[in-house]
Formats: C-alpha cells, structure tokens, sequence
C-alpha cells in the first residue's frame, strides 16, 4: 500500500472551505482514497499544522484537529534530523523550510515518493506531488 506525506498547507486547505485550494484538496483526498493511499504525517508537520490551523482559524480548532487526527504519525528521529540539516545548508531543497526538510528526510528513509502538498520545494527536491488534478 502507498504511503503520501501529507503537508500543513494541504490539511489547512482541506478543512478551510474559504481557501483558494479547498476543491483541489478534496480531489486529491478522493484520489488517494481511490489509490488506497496511506495518509502520513511527521512529528514535525503535526506540529506545524496545529500552529497553523490556530493562527489561521483559533486555537479551538487547532486543538480539534489534534485530538481527531486520525492519520499515522512517523517519528522524525536523530538522524532524520541530520540529514534535514545537510538538506538545508546544501541548498537542495530550494527555499524550504527546517519542517520539508525533515519531511523530504523521513520520506527518503521510508522510500516514499508522493507527498499531498501545494509547496513546490517538493518537486523542486524531486519528488511527486498530488494536488486534485494528478500526480505532478
């Protein structure tokens, strides 16, 4: 079974209607449901999204989304870390930030190849992206 590392901003855009790419991420969602996809999620990126859905929509339904997140959660370890330094200090993931970094390390070490992402540091990095309209 695939598994897709889910960014922030896709789960941001999938919960607010209001966002410009809400209808993308609903079909991104349905396509991976149709592939039989696993959702994954980092540490990191758990942490960054609850910041962000608090920023965004308040901290009620950042906690929400914690407490009903129902997708797998890999641990970003010691060594995924260092290499998400390599990946930032060497420039290999464009204008990243220390949270794609660590993604783009723990999906090297997994072997995945698909992230559900608007972020195009992915693509840059070379991985695939789903984003309602296919694999990119």
């Amino acid at each position: 079974m695939q598994r897709i590392l889910i960014d922030s901003g896709a789960v941001f855009a999938l919960l607010c209607r209001g966002d410009r790419r809400h209808r993308a991420a609903r079909e991104a969602l349905r396509q991976m449901k149709k592939r039989k996809a696993v959702p994954v999620l980092t540490n990191y990126l758990l942490a960054e999204t609850h910041a962000l859905l608090a920023a965004r929509l308040g901290p009620d339904a950042a906690r929400m989304w914690v407490r009903h997140n129902i997708w797998p959660v890999e641990r970003a370890g010691e060594e995924d870390e260092k290499r998400a330094r390599e990946i930032l200090l060497t420039g290999r993931g464009g204008d990243c930030t220390l949270t794609d970094a660590v993604s783009f390390a723990v999906m090297e070490r997994l072997g995945m190849d698909t992230a559900f992402t608007f972020d195009p540091n992915f693509t840059r990095y070379g991985f695939q992206t789903i984003q309602g309209s296919g694999l990119s």
